[in-house]
C-alpha cells in the first residue's frame, strides 16, 4: 500500500490529507473522523483491522482529511471555531482537491461519530459531489446537555479507549476487543492528537436527546447508516425510522451487540466491512 499526502489549506489554515491505494484504485472514498481524535483511527495496523488496508484492497483509493486544529493538520486558535458546519467546510476543500487529482465528478463519503455530522451536512450541501454516503456509528442527535466550557479538551490515555465497550466489572470485555487493539489506538491518538483537541464537536454534540443534528430528510444521495445496539450515542428512534427519510438505494444495518466501534470490535469487524463494502459496491 503506497500512502502519498496533498497539500492543501483553508482560512489560512494547512488541512492534512492524504491517500492510500494499491495498484490502480477503481473508486474514491474520503474517512471523516470524530470528535477529539483525526484520521489515524481508521488504519489500526495489526492483523486485518484496518479499515483502510481494507478498502485499498477492494480497488478503493482511499483518503483521509485531519479537520482544522486535529491530527496533522494546522492548530486553531479558537477550540469552539471547528464545529461541524465549518468542519463541512473542510471536507468541500478536500473534494474539490480529490476530484481534480482524480479527474472524477463524484467521490463517496464516510463518517464515524460526530464524522457523521460533517459527513451529513457536507453531502446536504454539495449533493452533486457525492456518489454514496455512510454514516457509521451516527450522532443523529444531542447525547445529552452538558455543559463544555472550555474551548480545547484535554486528552488522557483513559480517555481514548472511551470507546470500547467494557463488562460488568469495568475491564474491558477482551470477548469484544483485543487489548492490542486498545493500546495501538490509545498510541496512535496519543501520538498524532496529543494533549489538546478542539471541543466544538463536543459542545455541538452534547445537547438535548431531541435536538436533531442530522437531518435525514435533506439528505438527496443513497445512504448507509450502519451502527451496533449498544451504542451509547444512537437514538434508537431516529435510527429505526431513517429509511423513510432517505433516498431510493439507502440502507439501515444495526448490528446487534456491537457498540460506538464496530469497524474495530472482534466478533463484529469483519461483517462491517462486508456490508460496507456490499454497500459501496450494489449499482444503482
Amino acid at each position: 500500500m503506497k500512502i502519498r499526502k496533498y497539500p492543501l489549506q483553508r482560512n489560512g489554515i494547512p488541512l492534512y490529507l492524504d491517500c492510500s491505494s494499491q495498484g490502480e484504485p477503481t473508486g474514491n472514498i474520503l474517512l471523516i473522523h470524530g470528535v477529539t481524535y483525526s484520521s489515524r483511527e481508521f488504519d489500526i495496523n495489526y492483523e486485518d483491522y484496518s479499515l483502510v488496508r481494507k478498502l485499498t484492497s477492494e480497488g478503493y483509493a482511499v483518503w483521509r482529511i485531519d479537520i482544522a486544529g486535529y491530527g496533522q493538520s494546522g492548530a486553531v486558535e479558537d477550540g469552539f471555531m471547528p464545529d461541524s458546519g465549518y468542519a463541512a467546510a473542510d471536507v468541500y476543500a478536500a473534494v474539490i482537491r480529490i476530484l481534480k487529482e482524480t479527474g472524477e465528478n463524484q467521490i463517496d463519503v464516510l463518517g464515524w461519530s460526530w464524522g457523521t455530522v460533517t459527513a451529513a451536512r457536507f453531502a446536504i450541501n454539495h449533493p452533486e459531489l457525492v456518489n454514496k454516503l455512510v454514516l457509521f456509528a451516527p450522532i443523529l442527535s444531542g447525547i445529552g446537555k452538558q455543559d463544555v466550557p472550555e474551548p480545547f479538551h484535554h486528552n488522557t490515555w483513559e480517555h481514548a479507549a472511551e470507546d470500547f465497550q467494557r463488562d460488568s466489572n469495568g475491564s474491558f470485555d477482551t470477548a469484544i476487543t483485543d487489548p492490542v487493539v486498545v493500546d495501538l489506538w490509545c498510541s496512535m491518538c496519543w501520538h498524532y492528537d496529543g494533549e489538546y483537541s478542539p471541543n466544538a464537536g463536543r459542545r455541538e454534540i452534547c445537547t438535548d436527546e431531541k435536538e436533531i443534528l442530522i437531518d435525514l430528510p435533506r439528505i438527496a444521495v443513497p445512504t448507509l447508516i450502519i451502527c451496533g445496539d449498544r451504542d451509547p450515542f444512537l437514538n434508537d428512534s431516529l435510527a429505526s425510522s431513517s429509511l423513510k427519510h432517505l433516498p431510493e438505494g439507502s440502507s439501515l444495518e444495526i448490528m446487534e451487540g456491537a457498540g460506538h466501534c464496530i469497524f474495530l470490535e472482534k466478533p463484529f469487524y469483519h461483517d462491517f466491512q462486508n456490508r460496507l463494502i456490499a454497500f459501496l459496491k450494489h449499482r444503482r
